[in-house]
């Protein structure tokens, strides 16, 4: 303790002493009476030692409850900090010891998969459930949905997906849509990864989007149940580019729904690679491209027969069994499957079948298949039980093997209806054997709405004719002729082949299909308690509406 000034006080009773204390001590000055100085020499050294005491090195503890009395609020703190930071040395484990305790436990868990039959090697780097038990939840759950350890070794990846995160969510919001729960293990067989999808961020928009493509909401689960990866695409990638493509080449836009509706797969193909490819050259056969565009819409499956492995190789095969390098666009138009099917062997057989049955020389089953391409995939009960009723109406093998090449058409139709037809031929038209030689394409016509309509009214009229000339015409032309004073020979017309106007004609009911339309829906009200007025009222508004033009 030092004296610093004791000058410049009237008083001379007071001194203005000041204590030199340590760094971490703050003190305010004092006015101390001179009578104070008087301090005994037990007091002073007491008050020595408590001084020493507060200034003596930072962490030594004390445990003198009077020395805690000056110790300010900073210094407690810092002092239980430092206490603390000292214990929690010895409390919490070190890196290298959460290290080596997650070694232990993924060691652990691979042991439990491997002794399950699941391969772990490509879940390296992946976190992975710590604990054996949520592991098996993870593996009972998948197996709940139908998976097996062998699905499961094909993507492990799903073992990184947890079950109330991640599949429960997922799975949810498929079953809302209307996905079947049945579906759902063939849908994960195919698409295991929408496990790891989210449902807002992933899920949602790609539905969104194919809502956007006309696809009808009760439709939205089917094409996902038909080609679930559609969930893994971009919505500005692959499926805008090939629907609009489709679009280019002359594909409805209302049409498009349901030309994905039946084959979604289009939406994950790649327009340069494979449909523009497949487009170009059914043009180069002869086919228009609208033509192909409407055969996609009747057919879009057709997209996905490869070009280099099927289409081409199939139709080498038509072009090795005498179909007419011509005939190939009106084959294709005709049955489009012809293209993606297994073809060779089922020319093989089919030839080989036919000949032996009714004596078909190969040249002429060229001219078979280019009227009937179907003729390949029909069975051989249905040939034999077609060519046996022919036999029984009295034509020889030559005669039906004639009918054949001429309609094969005859070898597929309901052998029922051709009995009826044949009956009216013999015992009302009376009419030789010779004239459905001739003309085998009568039995593909209908009794009641063709044949027998226009034998009454021309034999009201007491000519004869051919029945190609009867019946190879339209109803508009039928009625000409019904006004000619004689039949004019050059109007006979042959058997009429296929025609690409009927795939370029525009999307629009014919007033008598709308007719029949109507008719047939007036015909179901009235099976329903609708008013007679009320269905007349509907036929003529609609019938007006179809004058339209």
């Amino acid at each position: 303790m030092k004296i610093i000034s004791h000058a410049g006080f009237t008083n001379p009773s007071f001194l203005f002493v000041s204590y030199e204390l340590p760094a971490l001590t703050v003190r305010k000055p004092q006015l101390v009476s001179t009578s104070s100085l008087c301090i005994s020499s037990y007091n002073e050294k007491r008050h020595r030692l408590m001084i020493r005491s507060h200034c003596s090195a930072t962490g030594r503890t004390l445990s003198s409850n009077s020395t805690d009395l000056h110790l300010s609020k900073e210094d407690k703190f810092n002092r239980k900090r430092e206490q603390a930071t000292s214990a929690s040395l010895y409390t919490h484990p070190s890196l290298l010891q959460m290290k080596n305790e997650r070694i232990a436990n993924r060691t652990r868990v691979y042991e439990f998969l491997r002794s399950n039959g699941v391969v772990p090697d490509e879940l390296d780097g992946l976190e992975l459930p710590v604990t054996i038990e949520v592991m098996q939840e993870r593996v009972d759950f998948l197996h709940k949905l139908g998976l097996t350890i062998e699905d499961i070794n094909n993507y492990p990846l799903l073992l990184d997906c947890s079950v109330k995160k991640n599949m429960i969510p997922v799975l949810d919001y498929l079953g809302k849509l209307g996905v079947r729960k049945s579906t759902f293990t063939e849908f994960l067989h195919r698409y295991p990864q929408v496990l790891h999808a989210s449902v807002e961020v992933d899920l949602a928009p790609v539905v969104k989007y194919l809502q956007g493509m006309d696809i009808k909401p009760d439709d939205v689960p089917r094409v996902l149940e038909k080609y679930p990866e559609v969930l893994g695409f971009k919505l500005e990638g692959t499926m805008s580019t090939s629907v609009a493509y489709l679009i280019g080449i002359g594909e409805a836009r209302r049409e498009i729904g349901g030309v994905l509706t039946k084959y979604p797969e289009i939406l994950g193909m790649r327009v340069g690679q494979g449909i523009k490819p497949f487009v170009e050259y059914l043009e180069s056969l002869g086919i228009p491209r609208l033509a192909v565009a409407r055969l996609i819409e009747k057919r879009p499956h057709i997209l996905g027969f490869g070009l280099e492995e099927q289409v081409k190789p199939n139709l080498k095969s038509l072009l090795d069994y005498h179909v007419r390098q011509t005939s190939l666009a009106i084959v294709i138009a005709q049955y489009p499957e012809i293209i993606g099917i297994d073809l060779e062997t089922k020319l093989l057989n089919q030839q080989g079948f036919l000949n032996s049955i009714i004596g078909l020389a190969p040249d002429k089953f060229g001219r078979v298949v280019e009227k009937m391409p179907q003729i390949v995939s029909l069975g051989d009960r249905a040939i034999v039980k077609h060519v046996d009723f022919l036999k029984e109406c009295g034509f020889s093998s030559e005669q039906v093997k004639k009918m054949v090449v001429g309609c094969p058409q005859l070898l597929a139709l309901n052998t029922d209806i051709m009995k009826h037809s044949y009956d009216y031929f013999e015992t009302t038209m009376g009419r030789p054997l010779d004239d459905l030689i001739m003309f085998p394409a009568f039995f593909t016509y209908g009794l009641e709405s063709t044949i027998k309509p226009r034998h009454k009214m021309f034999a009201k009229k007491g000519v004869k004719c051919s029945l190609a000339w009867l019946l190879n015409c339209s109803d508009e032309k039928f009625e000409e002729r019904m006004n000619y004073d004689s039949m004019d020979v050059e109007e006979m017309e042959m058997e009429s082949s296929f025609d690409f106007n009927t795939l370029l004609e525009p999307r629009m009911t014919s007033p008598l299909i709308m007719r029949m339309i109507v008719m047939t829906s007036i015909y179901r009200m009235s099976g329903h308690g609708v008013a007679v007025s009320t269905r007349q009222r509907l036929l003529r508004r609609i019938w007006i509406f179809c004058q339209i033009k």
